[in-house]
């Protein structure tokens, strides 16, 4: 008695991961940060800078 031919599934390839956006530069990779001048520490303006979590990628850094 021939045993039956099994049928497989082609294994589905997993969806590319979209990269979570960074939460405190909202995926544009830089951050304001109030500028404080005077013996009163007065707000004078803000200064952009790199964002540090995600180190100017504007991606969410995996810990």
């Amino acid at each position: 008695m021939a045993t039956p031919a099994r049928k497989t599934t082609a294994k589905k390839k997993p969806a590319p991961v979209k990269p979570v956006p960074c939460k405190p530069c909202k995926g544009t990779g830089e951050v304001s940060a109030p500028i404080r001048v005077g013996r009163s520490r007065r707000p004078a303006g803000e200064q952009t800078g790199m964002c540090l979590r995600c180190f100017g990628a504007g991606e969410h850094a995996p810990r």
